[in-house]
């Protein structure tokens, strides 16, 4: 039997494991509570950090777009720069480039095609002043004028002359423009010049050439009036000739003295409608009438046209004709156009000459199938780098010059199957001389 004490140890033992399992439990439940709490905590800080890092990830890729727009704005940036430097550096127009806030206006760019417009070397233009470009040849008024144009920032536009390195002229059309920055201050100026002598050379040809085809006019209109003035003139001499005629008739064997002078008029008169004959020929338009011809009688009458001109001249005329020379074949006319153009060439080339003016006319058997005909003069010779271009259309070193005798009288030369040529003789002067063939028995 168990005593109260023991009981009452039992009991309360039993207390103290139903309050210590209950004080557990109580413990336990709080745990897990708190343990749920972090948990919910852990999640919502995952969440925060998971959008944080999507908000990050978005503006990084944002970032990295920005990135490559940049990269490729670059790369289209310098290809765009490439594209104009390339097209800067192959075009004919001679580009460059001025700083402007220095005084001295150095050049800090040039193109090829201004280096060789101008002779210098890019190591010459880089960083020199722009105007010692020009030379000392150049007008100092242009060269001012664009100065001042510069300094008050506006835009130059003109034509004009400029010289090279090695002083070679040229025409050159020169545009400069200032660049202006944000403020609207003058930073550089940009030039293109182009060189313009070629245009400049045919635009003075084609004036010369309109000029001198109206002068072509008025030569024809004035040979019609020639031509015509020629007939109105044929009929008083004639009723000259009639009446002195008569009178010599009338008068018999009376008054010798008198016949003599009527013997002059004959003579004169009958000379001068002689030359208005030829002259009336010369003017006529018809067609080359080729035939049979002595070039030794063509020169005679062609020297019976100039003889008026040849004393009031005062000059020397002398002919040298070998004889018996082979008959031509040729225009009658045209040849004698020729000898006239050149013993006139040979008048003027005498004209302002102080020693003794003489003119020699010769033919000549070159071989056995070519006669040689020459004009040699005293007169002032012609400059070694006209001959070239004297026989050219339009070419003449006189100042009221058609430039057309010299390039007819060839063409007409070479149609008759021979060759005008001219030298200068060794003392003075020169000499034009022609070829032509002689007629072969077969060639009829």
């Amino acid at each position: 039997m168990m005593i109260p004490a023991q009981e009452n140890n039992s009991k309360l033992s039993r207390k103290l494991r139903t309050k210590t399992l209950s004080s557990k439990k109580s413990v336990e439940k709080t745990d897990q509570g708190r343990l749920e709490d972090l948990v919910a905590d852990l999640s919502k800080t995952r969440d925060h950090l998971t959008r944080k890092i999507g908000r990050q990830a978005d503006k990084l890729v944002t970032h990295v777009e920005q990135l490559r727009q940049g990269v490729d704005g670059q790369e289209k940036l310098e290809e765009q720069l490439q594209i104009r430097t390339k097209a800067m550096e192959s075009t004919a127009d001679g580009i460059f480039i001025i700083d402007a806030q220095k005084p001295f206006f150095p050049v800090i760019y040039a193109n090829p095609s201004f280096q060789e417009m101008t002779g210098f070397s890019r190591k010459e233009i880089l960083n020199k002043n722009y105007f010692l470009l020009y030379g000392v040849e150049a007008d100092p008024r242009v060269v001012e004028e664009i100065r001042h144009t510069m300094l008050q920032g506006k835009n130059f536009h003109g034509e004009m002359l400029n010289f090279r390195k090695n002083g070679e002229k040229y025409w050159n059309l020169l545009r400069i423009t200032p660049v202006r920055d944000v403020s609207g201050a003058v930073t550089h100026y940009v030039g293109i010049q182009t060189d313009v002598t070629l245009m400049r050379q045919r635009n003075l040809e084609i004036k010369e050439q309109r000029e001198e085809l109206l002068h072509v006019t008025r030569v024809g209109k004035l040979a019609e009036f020639v031509s015509s003035l020629a007939h109105e003139i044929s009929q008083p001499l004639t009723a000259i000739l009639s009446y002195a005629q008569a009178a010599q008739r009338m008068l018999g064997q009376r008054e010798p003295e008198l016949h003599k002078i009527l013997d002059h008029i004959i003579d004169d008169d009958q000379r001068a409608s002689e030359v208005i004959r030829r002259l009336r020929l010369l003017l006529k338009k018809t067609e080359p009438e080729i035939k049979i011809l002595d070039i030794n009688e063509i020169i005679h009458d062609t020297i019976g046209l100039v003889a008026t001109d040849v004393t009031i001249r005062n000059d020397v005329l002398k002919i040298h004709l070998e004889k018996s020379l082979p008959h031509i074949y040729g225009d009658r006319i045209q040849l004698q156009q020729v000898l006239l153009n050149l013993i006139s060439n040979s008048f003027d080339a005498m004209e302002s000459s102080r020693n003794s003016r003489e003119m020699m006319i010769t033919t000549a058997l070159q071989d056995k199938d070519t006669i040689i005909v020459s004009v040699k003069d005293s007169g002032c010779g012609i400059i070694a780098e006209n001959i070239p271009k004297l026989f050219t259309h339009f070419f003449t070193s006189k100042p009221d010059g058609l430039g057309m005798g010299l390039s007819i009288s060839r063409s007409i030369i070479e149609a008759h199957g021979g060759r005008l040529e001219v030298l200068n003789n060794p003392d003075r002067g020169a000499t034009f001389y022609f070829t032509l063939p002689v007629k072969r028995n077969d060639a009829l």
